[in-house]
């Protein structure tokens, strides 16, 4: 972005009365390589390119994007965007801080996907695909694929912020189909994170392999629980996706400031036990949702959402922070410069604990050791959710016994956080994509074991 084309933007916003613009210009780069039924099914790569716009009055925004970079079409955005609004009072001129540069991956081990492209994927897709053959003959279908991004990012405003962000990202996906002949059975393991081919040497495609096809070897011939009222045990990792989705989303601005939460005017509250801490962080070096600023420019950090039991506060952006009266926690995000920025979660969890998994399952007599979770449902406005469990045991008298599967947890999230009392201290992380108003972001999810006293379970 030409500095004096971006003077030009900021001064048609401004003389149209905005309190505040900013210019998101960004490429980005990527390519994903699939392989099914042990071959090489797609290759595909592209490139998008855009520039979005955003005016800001008081708190109310206004967004567009365009592919074209001419200084003629941008300056048209904003008066469209402007149409009928006030003349404001008279521009004074941005100064704009010498440009900052900042990359979210480690750049010395960086391996450029643009430069070595597609083919040093192959090996490990063949692999992933070669080893859960040969747990079974009861795998029926494999597939794999390794997915990944290169972002360059220029992000101005009429504040003067001129900050330069190169982000990449790598994400690999095994999933593998069982069947005993009358029943099929599907799972997969997806792990992620910040940087370039350097990373497929840190996953074993036969290990990811052979850890999803035993889990449905062992839930392939299960029965089902009976379901109602009871207490469960939810296992570590990817665990965590019901606090995301039923906890998390609810401490973001973007559902506080509409009166769309459980949670508004709760901060300084006790909403858990003592044992329950979360945290959303965006400064884990390496981890999937990370990065080193958000979608407006602001230092990401480590924001402590929850800590022994007491709300401290929300997930904010530029706005939301206004509207709500708390500081801003560099959480806004985007999908791409189609998008305008809003409070999201980046890397959130429950903290570790103290608890054992024995001693959670030895103080259950009769319940669910959810030890994996799969997709569900929620609605953020109410924190209901249902969310089925990808691998499940029952619990009789302090033991793990028998596989059960189809189960379903069903509750809402405000009201199930004062049930955990025991968290453990096997604490992982999980990656994952999260879909809402601003597009489809990376984020991680994760927690120890956790107990939770009371929850319903759908038994099929």
């Amino acid at each position: 972005m030409n500095p004096s084309v971006a003077v030009k933007i900021f001064e048609a916003g401004k003389s149209a009365g905005a309190d505040f613009v900013e210019i998101f210009e960004e490429e980005t780069r990527s390519s994903v390589l699939g392989l099914k039924s042990s071959q090489i099914e797609s290759a595909t790569a592209g490139t998008e390119y855009g520039i979005g716009i955003r005016l800001i009055y008081g708190t109310e925004v206004l967004y567009g994007f365009t592919s074209d970079d001419s200084e003629e079409a941008l300056v048209k955005l904003v008066q469209t965007l402007a149409f009928g609004r006030i003349a404001g009072q008279a521009v004074k001129p941005v100064e704009f801080a010498p440009q900052k540069r900042v990359a979210d991956y480690n750049v010395d081990a960086f391996k450029d996907p643009r430069v070595l492209g597609q083919a040093v994927k192959q090996d490990f897709l063949f692999r992933a695909d070669q080893a859960a053959r040969k747990i079974s003959d009861k795998v029926v279908q494999v597939g794999a694929s390794v997915t990944d991004s290169c972002s360059a990012i220029t992000l101005m405003n009429s504040e003067g912020l001129n900050l330069s962000m190169n982000r990449a990202r790598l994400r690999v996906n095994v999933t593998v189909t069982v069947s005993d002949g009358t029943e099929r059975l599907t799972t997969h393991e997806a792990p992620g994170a910040l940087g370039g081919y350097e990373l497929l040497t840190n996953y074993s495609p036969e290990e990811l392999s052979t850890e999803a096809t035993e889990r449905l070897l062992r839930m392939l011939s299960a029965g089902y629980i009976k379901g109602g009222q009871m207490p469960v045990v939810m296992g570590n990792g990817f665990g965590g996706v019901i606090f995301h989705e039923a906890c998390g989303h609810p401490l973001e601005t973007e559902s506080v400031r509409r009166g769309a939460s459980p949670f508004c005017n709760k901060l300084g509250e006790a909403i858990g036990q003592p044992c329950l801490t979360a945290i959303d962080d965006g400064t884990m070096d390496g981890v999937w949702g990370s990065l080193k600023y958000d979608d407006e420019g602001t230092p990401t950090q480590r924001t402590t959402l929850i800590e022994n039991g007491v709300l401290k506060t929300y997930m904010s952006d530029r706005v939301g922070a206004q509207e709500v009266g708390i500081a801003r926690t560099g959480s806004a995000r985007r999908e791409s410069y189609k998008y305008a920025p809003v409070s999201r979660m980046r890397n959130t969890f429950i903290a570790p604990g103290k608890d054992s998994l024995d001693s959670m399952i030895a103080s259950v007599d009769n319940g669910l050791y959810a030890a994996r979770m799969a997709g569900g449902s929620v609605n953020p406005a109410t924190g209901e959710f249902n969310f089925a469990v990808d691998e499940g045991y029952v619990i009789r008298n302090g033991k793990i016994c028998e596989p059960v599967r189809g189960a379903t947890l069903i509750g809402k999230g405000h009201e199930i956080m004062p049930r955990i009392s025991m968290v453990g201290s096997d604490w992982e992380l999980a990656a994952g994509v999260c879909g809402a108003s601003s597009g489809h972001v990376p984020v991680t999810v994760g927690q120890p074991s956790i107990k939770v006293d009371q929850i319903l379970v759908g038994g099929r």
